[in-house]
């Protein structure tokens, strides 16, 4: 995108909405707020010194009927605006929507960020370069937007992202309830799925949820959690509030998988699916052929869970056989259908894609970034997609230097035309941006994701 001159930017400044400075006042920063025609609100900040790249943020999932203001940093809704504040002053423009609606919202987002930056435009110009960001539910806007309409943008950001895509990530919701329903609560009338309303969905969930609390006092329920978790890959260190277990602490990480199960039941399990069903206009997930003994088999945590079904003097063998000899769940076509066009993604980048992702992500487990990398691969775009690491436990718990690292990591792709994604190169630009901060890139591989859906290879599995 050709670079337009300063004296230009002032003119269209100067022409612009009341909104924006004053003749008198154009070497001000411009804020901007305001409502798309969707409903949706946006947020624009430009620097008087704007350095010619505009950073399109999208924000994560929020709860339908939830609070909707609009971000266009991912840390503009906290107390420390550490991040936004650090690249206003580097010269970004930053820029996001609310999307017009709240829940599994991919319809509305995608065009509601296009029109924010289709205002952008309109009121202060072409930018020199526009990159796409986002983080959990925003990383699967970010990637639908650099998939879909990579002729409005250079690159991509994608942070914590929801990169397996909508199919594989209700797939994967659903295996460990599965589980849970299954070697819990075999008698129980818990629906897991086809909700008719969020009253249903919830009570579907406190049910569960207090034979899993139950379950949880006892050596066999316990095992039998840790290989819920396991078919979800719920590390065993998970939030940053939590002690870090030793290698070999099996208990101690099967507690801290016990808080992030409770937490998949009272919200995405359920609550968030039902939404998601509502829009798709059924259930699309299905575990009909899924064998989950070769799944735990897969599975990093295989260890831990062995073990602690040795402790507790019960058979794997004989659970993981009640397991695949359960009645299973089909999924609706006409939704797998609606997910598969709105959430799945292709992995045909056109323009280069950062993914970076924490190495102890429970809600998102970092296991989808190898989703997305099988699809990148079959798409032959493998070399526009680069991975990253930190070493830490939690859902997006990144310090403002691993972000704005990322962010001139990918700047230098853009300028270079070559990755430089070492955990060393990542460390030393996070430190520069944050000296008071230990950066925490790592060598990591992630294991394979459990149940991956692209477009180009469904999986193994079919509805």
């Amino acid at each position: 995108m050709k670079a337009p001159t300063r004296t230009a930017l002032l003119v269209l400044a100067l022409c612009a909405t009341t909104a924006l400075p004053t003749p008198a006042q154009a070497a001000t920063d411009a804020h901007l707020e305001g409502q798309l025609p969707s409903g949706a609100a946006y947020l624009m900040d430009v620097p008087a010194d704007w350095n010619g790249t505009v950073l399109l943020y999208s924000h994560g999932y929020r709860p339908a009927g939830s609070p909707n203001p609009a971000p266009n940093s991912p840390d503009r809704e906290n107390e420390n605006k550490a991040t936004s504040t650090k690249l206003l002053a580097e010269g970004y423009a930053l820029i996001g929507s609310s999307y017009a609606t709240t829940g599994w919202a991919v319809t509305e987002a995608v065009p509601d960020q296009l029109a924010t930056l289709d205002l952008f435009t309109q009121k202060f110009g072409p930018a020199r370069r526009t990159l796409a960001w986002g983080t959990s539910y925003g990383g699967l806007v970010t990637t639908a937007l650099a998939e879909r309409h990579a002729d409005r943008f250079d690159g991509s950001l994608s942070m914590c992202g929801l990169v397996q895509g909508g199919v594989a990530n209700w797939n994967s919701t659903l295996d460990p309830v599965f589980a849970l329903k299954t070697l819990l609560a075999p008698d129980a009338d818990i629906p897991l799925t086809g909700f008719a309303d969020q009253a249903a969905a919830v009570g579907a969930a406190n049910t569960l949820t207090t034979k899993v609390a139950a379950a949880q006092q006892t050596p066999a329920g316990r095992a039998r959690i840790a290989l819920a978790a396991a078919l979800h890959n719920i590390p065993g260190y998970n939030d940053p509030t939590q002690t870090e277990p030793g290698p070999t602490d099996w208990d101690a990480q099967q507690a801290n998988q016990y808080t992030a199960v409770t937490g998949l039941l009272q919200r995405p399990a359920f609550s968030w699916r039902q939404e998601a069903e509502s829009r798709a206009g059924g259930n699309p997930s299905w575990n009909t052929g899924v064998d989950y003994t070769a799944m735990l088999g897969r599975s990093p945590l295989f260890k831990e869970v062995t073990e602690l079904y040795q402790k507790a003097g019960l058979s794997l063998r004989g659970d993981l056989t009640a397991l695949n000899g359960a009645p299973r769940v089909s999924a609706d076509p006409a939704a797998v259908k609606w997910m598969r066009q709105t959430s799945a993604f292709t992995g045909r980048l056109t323009d280069p894609q950062l993914n970076i992702h924490t190495t102890g992500d429970a809600l998102i487990p970092v296991q989808a970034e190898s989703a997305y990398r099988r699809a990148a691969t079959a798409a032959g775009a493998g070399r526009l997609l680069s991975q990253a690491y930190v070493d830490g436990p939690g859902h997006c718990a990144f310090n403002p230097g691993e972000m704005l690292g990322a962010l001139h990591t990918l700047e230098h792709r853009l300028d270079t035309g070559r990755w430089d994604t070492s955990p060393a190169t990542l460390n030393s630009r996070a430190q520069q941006e944050d000296p008071t901060t230990e950066a925490r890139y790592v060598a990591y591989a992630p294991a394979s994701y459990p149940r991956p859906y692209d477009r180009a290879h469904p999986g193994d599995a079919r509805p």
